[in-house]
């Protein structure tokens, strides 16, 4: 429980400090820590931790967009990225029962394309910004409102940060599981060679 509570306070805080800072924007260990917790850990509690960061965040990032850009926090779009979490924990699942490196980075990599797909087709319904057509859909995927960087820049950040944080999680469970004399959590490609035991 106590780790929870340290992962919560750590996700959020990361999350918060990276508005403050435009090349983090998007930079989080929020989606990485929801994908391999369903991965690695069975006890299923512990699934509610990113959504209690994501919740706690989203309180102070509300704050901060109402004060410096006059935006107000909109409940269904708070929805949108819940929803977005909720949907790699039963990948990280499917993943947990074929653990490769190659499963663990093609998961990191759907979870990091479904909170973009969701996340800006959310933007492009709800932002008057956007015309209601194909075009503004694909103005939404890629460039985004001319006020702000791109939205593939932020999809870059999203991609990299749940590379990174899933790989950090991945090695320090692997690191855990070595110091306790287990074998690898993750399997390694079958080859010629190791087939043959070399």
């Amino acid at each position: 429980m106590l780790i929870a509570l340290v992962l919560i306070v750590l996700a959020a805080g990361w999350r918060v400090t990276a508005v403050h800072i435009p090349e983090l924007v998007n930079f989080a260990p929020l989606m990485a820590l929801t994908f391999c917790a369903a991965v690695y850990i069975r006890d299923r509690r512990f699934w509610v931790v990113p959504f209690a960061a994501l919740l706690l965040s989203d309180l102070y990032l509300d704050h901060f967009h109402a004060v410096n850009f006059h935006e107000s926090w909109m409940w269904q779009s708070a929805a949108v990225r819940a929803l977005s979490f909720a949907m790699v924990l039963p990948l990280g699942v499917v993943v947990a029962r074929h653990r490769s490196w190659a499963t663990l980075l093609g998961g990191a990599l759907a979870g990091s394309l479904t909170f973009y797909l969701l996340t800006n087709t959310d933007a492009w319904i709800r932002d008057p910004a956007y015309l209601k057509t194909a075009a503004g859909w694909w103005q939404a995927m890629t460039v985004g409102r001319p006020e702000f960087p791109p939205t593939l820049y932020f999809f870059r950040n999203t991609f990299v940060s749940d590379f990174l944080f899933t790989g950090i999680f991945a090695a320090t469970m692997e690191w855990a599981a070595w110091r306790r004399g287990e074998p690898s959590l993750i399997r390694l490609p079958i080859t010629a060679a190791n087939r043959l035991g070399r």
